[in-house]
């Protein structure tokens, strides 16, 4: 099948083929892609890094890849990137040809730094625009662990940890609505705090009842359960 890759800093995808329908999430830089259909301009592709599909404009659709090797991160907040003779600025999380960031306490303080009070975008990866559950993936992958898209489907991954009195630094954890469904996502931080895209990159208290915002003094999400990856 035909592959692609995002050459510019980020890639809106759309539900659906047009760009009246919602995004849905978004390529970063370097990311590559399997289109799996093609309509009126538009590409519905699969994702490689985490296998979420939707639809980009075919505009945006890049082959010229070759001899390219993304198996690194970005880390900073833009750099500036020559690419066939064409100067591209790119954002924290993008795609780029250096080894990935080793596992490390210090590691994740620097890169959530770089989304403090981004705000909040539905689909969004960047540090421009964000979403719960896109923050929580792109910090993951700074330190070279896969996370699937969506907070209903991170849920499903990693190890699960019974209170919020025993959950550390990294962990992630997820909250539900009135009908049971996982609607939110956020990275566990110190002294009883969680770090969460919800208006903006934020910081506010966790307990096992779930996030207590320290702005309106009152919980904002109820905590449904706690995953442990590493």
């Amino acid at each position: 099948m035909e592959k692609g890759i995002c050459l510019l800093a980020c890639v809106p995808i759309r539900k659906e083929g047009g760009s009246i329908y919602e995004m849905v999430s978004q390529l970063l830089y370097g990311e590559t892609y399997t289109i799996i259909e093609k309509q009126n301009g538009w590409l519905k592709i699969e994702c490689d890094y985490d296998n979420y599909q939707g639809w980009i404009s075919a505009n945006q659709h890049s082959t010229n890849y070759a001899g390219l090797s993304y198996k690194g991160i970005c880390k900073n907040l833009i750099e500036q990137i020559d690419i066939n003779n064409n100067t591209i600025n790119i954002t924290a999380g993008a795609s780029v040809e250096r080894n990935i960031y080793e596992l490390t306490w210090e590691n994740i303080y620097t890169q959530t730094s770089l989304y403090m009070n981004a705000p909040y975008l539905w689909g969004g990866r960047s540090p421009f625009g964000i979403d719960c559950s896109g923050f929580t993936q792109v910090i993951y992958k700074s330190v070279g662990i896969k996370l699937l898209r969506d907070a209903e489907l991170q849920a499903t991954q990693g190890e699960t940890i019974d209170f919020a009195s025993t959950a550390k630094l990294g962990d992630l954890a997820f909250f539900d609505n009135a009908e049971g469904k996982i609607i939110h996502v956020g990275m566990v931080w110190v002294d009883e705090q969680i770090i969460h895209a919800h208006g903006k990159v934020r910081i506010d208290k966790f307990d096992q009842q779930g996030i207590y915002n320290i702005d309106t003094n009152s919980y904002s999400h109820k905590l449904r359960i706690i995953k442990r990856f590493f």
